[in-house]
């Protein structure tokens, strides 16, 4: 299979991905826009002429990207409430020309669960996005070129998918392992839409923004952030050079949420704006998406097994 290439490298800008592009009358969503990356995921589409709403938990945080773009609105969403969700859902009406599962959490030091008994980050991460996402099928279907747009993570490349226990009901909870298989089923998600849904003309992907310094990484420990070389022995956040602007982090977002470059591509994972090989993950490797994420079986096995918990 060749790999889907473009011209833009790691640290150009979601605005310099969609320089040209032309989104007048689209209509977008993005969970968590009012903050992080979503902001600039956000400014970015905006900026090109697409109508986006925010789907946020708090949508007063989403005043200042309200004043800067009129034609933007913000609507709550409570990704692990899946009532939040069928709201949302309801409320929709005509097309959507792209969803871009942007919300996420990260590291809860201590294990939660959302009422279904799913633990806090499989269930915002993915459960919520898939809720969201199979509520909004018959508005992207009626769209012209909808996307999915599935915010992952490198965390993918180290930890596959439990089916024997995904929540940690059995074995001690980790925080970044449940973070990581979270990341994992967001590529499967993408997956799996795509195998689904590619008869309606939905394209599905997922991405990894990179390294970034946003609100997400709030519950990681300072010995974590310092070994990363993201923090300093009196608990100041540095850049090293390996880390992306948040304008940066959101480029590849937008261009599969976009861009032209990228018209009927599907079922796939990019990272710094271009496709990912296919690697065995595993401790030591930083790039590409592990084979676990894309295996096709186990995406349609995930998409079963969460499938009658949103319904």
């Amino acid at each position: 299979m060749t790999l889907t290439t473009t011209p833009f490298g790691m640290r150009a800008t979601a605005v310099e991905v969609l320089d040209g592009v032309d989104l007048s009358g689209r209509r977008m969503i993005v969970t968590g826009g009012s903050s992080g990356l979503g902001v600039e995921t956000v400014r970015a589409l905006a900026g090109a002429g697409a109508q986006v709403t925010i789907a946020t938990r708090n949508p007063d945080d989403a005043k200042p990207l309200l004043d800067e773009f009129p034609e933007t609105r913000a609507v709550a969403l409570d990704l692990a409430d899946l009532d939040s969700v069928r709201a949302f859902c309801d409320a929709w009406s005509g097309p959507a020309d792209a969803v871009i599962a942007n919300a996420g959490v990260m590291m809860l030091p201590t294990r939660q669960v959302n009422a279904q008994g799913w633990e806090i980050q499989l269930a915002t991460n993915y459960l919520g996005h898939f809720a969201l996402i199979l509520g909004l099928h018959s508005a992207l279907r009626e769209a012209e070129n909808p996307r999915v747009v599935v915010v992952s993570s490198g965390a993918q490349l180290r930890a596959g998918f439990d089916f024997d226990d995904p929540q940690f009901e059995r074995h001690p909870y980790d925080p970044f392992l449940a973070y990581a298989q979270s990341k994992t089923a967001d590529v499967l998600l993408a997956v799996g839409i795509s195998r689904r849904w590619a008869r309606d003309g939905i394209t599905a992907n997922a991405c990894a923004p990179g390294w970034i310094h946003t609100r997400l990484a709030r519950h990681v420990d300072k010995a974590t952030l310092q070994s990363l070389g993201a923090m300093d022995p009196d608990g100041n956040l540095i850049t090293p050079d390996y880390y992306k602007t948040p304008a940066q982090g959101a480029a590849t977002t937008v261009l599969l949420a976009a861009s032209p470059l990228v018209d009927g591509v599907t079922g796939r994972y990019f990272e710094d704006n271009q496709e990912s090989e296919t690697v065995d993950g595993g401790p030591d490797v930083m790039a590409g998406v592990a084979t676990w994420a894309v295996n096709l079986a186990d995406a349609d096995r995930l998409w079963d097994y969460a499938l009658p918990v949103i319904r």
